[in-house]
């Protein structure tokens, strides 16, 4: 198979996850709406038509509910900055041998396996995809290698960038754009990262 997911998580430990959440529900709270979420990724990555690959934040864990025979284990790049985190992943998944290669994080309740599988099949003839989020970031952006052709496109897309901010799905657009590569989007979802947002899904109140 020449496609990839790759799933980037944060290790569920207390006082370390959802911390803007933990700010007004508590840590322990945010730690189990966490959990929850990555139940959520887990189960809807199970059947996306790709190979697997899990990047845990801080160690790896062979023993979680993530199969050791279905998902491949790494530990991301230790740089503080995401950018670079990201940039190592998606290099890893090309030095791999994979052409289409899609990242998504584990904060979106509203992902489905639908969505992903989409992801790839907007790769078919694209050069890239983004699912953009509500907030002005983005929950997953995709590429396809075979169709790019600069060595420096990963680079501009990660690197020197601001993060957590609501103008970071457009930087990567206009990086896309100045390339003259085509970019397929996939539909706009909404990440939880306040007690507001948690309020939006019926599923997760019961937390509070």
């Amino acid at each position: 198979m020449n496609s990839a997911l790759l799933i980037f998580i944060k290790n569920p430990e207390l006082g370390k996850v959802k911390t803007r959440l933990a700010a007004t529900i508590g840590d322990e709270k945010a730690l189990e709406v966490f959990k929850k979420l990555i139940v959520n990724i887990h189960d809807k990555s199970l059947a996306v038509s790709a190979d697997k690959l899990l990047f845990y934040s801080s160690f790896v864990d062979g023993k979680d509910i993530w199969e050791n025979d279905i998902f491949q284990k790494n530990l991301q790049n230790q740089s503080p900055d995401l950018g670079q985190r990201m940039l190592s992943a998606f290099e890893k998944a090309k030095e791999m041998g994979y052409s289409k290669v899609l990242i998504v994080g584990s904060d979106i309740y509203e992902i489905s396996t639908e969505i992903l599988n989409a992801g790839f099949e907007c790769l078919e003839n694209s050069e890239t995809v983004l699912g953009p989020s509500h907030d002005g970031g983005y929950y997953a952006i995709g590429f396809n290698f075979g169709k790019i052709n600069s060595s420096n496109f990963l680079q501009d897309v990660f690197l020197n960038k601001t993060w957590s901010h609501e103008h970071v799905a457009q930087d990567a657009i206009e990086v896309i754009n100045s390339y003259s590569y085509n970019c397929n989007f996939l539909p706009k979802l909404s990440d939880i990262d306040t007690e507001e947002d948690l309020k939006k899904f019926s599923n997760l109140n019961n937390i509070l």
